[in-house]
């Protein structure tokens, strides 16, 4: 009984508090910063300094591939995932911020900027698709590109430490 208790103590809906949140949010913003657009950031970066002609060709290559997709299915579904994803963000954050749950406060200071983060990444695909980038243009957009996401990413890491701080803070100052 104390093992079972012990474990259900281990992962708590108090999110803020809880190891496994803040373990989530690490490896979900270091996944974010190993691929842009599909490319790994060590083919982005071998690429541009070697400027080997095979490895700039499987670059352009895969950027393609990912750019076409992406760009297809807003092209196809757009309007509907962005009505999906509005809607499930409002009723995310209305659950966090006006009846206080933590747990959609969690929530919501996760996908809030990975929403943004799959703007920036919809912005680029049709930036190289309207301007034709290739080759070196294309390993300085990328990587300007994951530059920004690593920002939001220090800023919405943040954010969120200061918000979790005052929340487990206020929450033993009033006792719960």
């Amino acid at each position: 009984m104390a093992l079972l208790e012990n474990i259900l103590q281990l992962i708590d809906m108090r999110s803020f508090s809880s190891v496994w949140y803040w373990i989530v949010l690490a490896l979900y913003w270091s996944s974010l910063s190993q691929k842009v657009l599909g490319a790994p950031i060590d083919l982005i970066t071998s690429a541009r300094r070697s400027g080997n002609p095979q490895q700039v060709a499987d670059l352009n290559a895969l950027v393609e591939i990912h750019v076409r997709r992406k760009l297809g299915l807003m092209r196809r579904a757009g309007h509907w995932i962005v009505a999906f994803v509005a809607a499930a963000l409002t009723a995310i954050s209305v659950l966090a911020f006006l009846y206080k749950l933590e747990f959609a406060q969690a929530v919501t200071l996760i996908l809030a900027p990975m929403v943004i983060v799959q703007l920036l990444a919809l912005r680029l695909a049709f930036r190289i698709e309207r301007e034709q980038i290739t080759d070196v243009r294309l390993c300085r957009a990328l990587l300007a590109h994951r530059f920004w996401v690593q920002v939001l990413g220090v800023v919405a890491i943040f954010m969120t430490a200061i918000w979790g701080m005052m929340l487990v803070m206020s929450r033993s100052v009033l006792g719960f």
